[in-house]
């Protein structure tokens, strides 16, 4: 923890009125180096542990806007929150923006209670694969795939061969574990307030505030400061776990943003996974 970050905790502790640890999830939710577009366990731990340790702490409240993306890194940052709430004794409420889906939602189940904006989209429990197949344009223009594998099916949904069968009857069943999975997240979190049906509620869909509401897949609607405020007066300090910011967003975030001389510095690596990271929002229309 930095010592002017430090301080400012300590300045704020005087404070009868308590501080309450506001931590940002924003991004798709994307494993390794990846994470500087969105997050992942090992992007995000500093900041959730940092939003723990605030002096004087209320409550952590988590900001989240994601459209989804890894289980793995999803399921890991809520069973980080999870195991840090239990061990502080700290209550924390999730308060959604403009999605929350899938592994998004996952985070949020995190949370005691889980209020989404009047204007937010929240859901999509469910798994998704998707690809391309190309074997058709390789016989159109007469190229021919060659690949050698020691296993089978180690080539596994190849997208340059015909789809097999048995390919995708194995990949329904990864599908339909993961997925299990999830309800149980899902149901164990929630339990009796849920609502809706489950052909519903695990339906895949995202869902207005308002339907989600209904389906006992959120607790409330509103905005979280209003709300905070309400429930801890109006003197509670507000405390932003901010992120660091990775060299892309403090580049693209100065007056020469979006220049030919400034993405000449990034590596191809970082400008797909800024691609990849778009199509995780545009999948909402956001």
């Amino acid at each position: 923890m930095f010592p002017r970050f430090k301080a400012f905790l300590r300045s704020l502790s005087g404070d009868k009125a308590g501080n309450i640890a506001i931590l940002p999830m924003h991004g798709p939710i994307m494993a390794g180096k990846r994470g500087r577009q969105g997050m992942n366990l090992e992007s995000m731990e500093r900041q959730i542990a940092r939003a723990f340790t605030v002096p004087d702490l209320k409550a952590v409240a988590l900001s989240i806007n994601s459209p989804g993306g890894s289980p793995v890194q999803s399921a890991m940052i809520m069973d980080r929150i999870l195991d840090l709430a239990k061990l502080t004794s700290v209550p924390v409420i999730a308060f959604t923006e403009d999605i929350a889906a899938s592994g998004g939602y996952m985070i949020a189940l995190s949370a005691d209670e889980i209020i989404a904006h009047p204007a937010s989209l929240v859901g999509s429990i469910g798994v998704i694969y998707s690809g391309f197949g190309f074997s058709g344009v390789l016989k159109k223009y007469g190229v021919e795939r060659r690949i050698h594998t020691a296993g089978k099916s180690k080539a596994f949904m190849d997208p340059f061969t015909a789809e097999k069968k048995a390919d995708v009857d194995h990949l329904k069943g990864l599908q339909t574990e993961l997925f299990k999975y999830f309800q149980d997240l899902v149901i164990e979190r929630r339990g009796k307030r849920l609502k809706g049906s489950k052909t519903k509620v695990f339906s895949g869909l995202v869902w207005t505030s308002e339907e989600a509401l209904k389906l006992g897949v959120i607790d409330g609607v509103g905005d979280m400061s209003t709300i905070l405020k309400e429930r801890f007066g109006e003197k509670v300090r507000l405390v932003r776990i901010a992120p660091p910011k990775s060299l892309m967003g403090n580049l693209l975030g100065g007056s020469s943003a979006g220049s030919t001389e400034d993405l000449s510095l990034f590596s191809a690596d970082e400008l797909l996974n800024a691609v990849e990271a778009r199509l995780h929002w545009s999948r909402w229309g956001l």
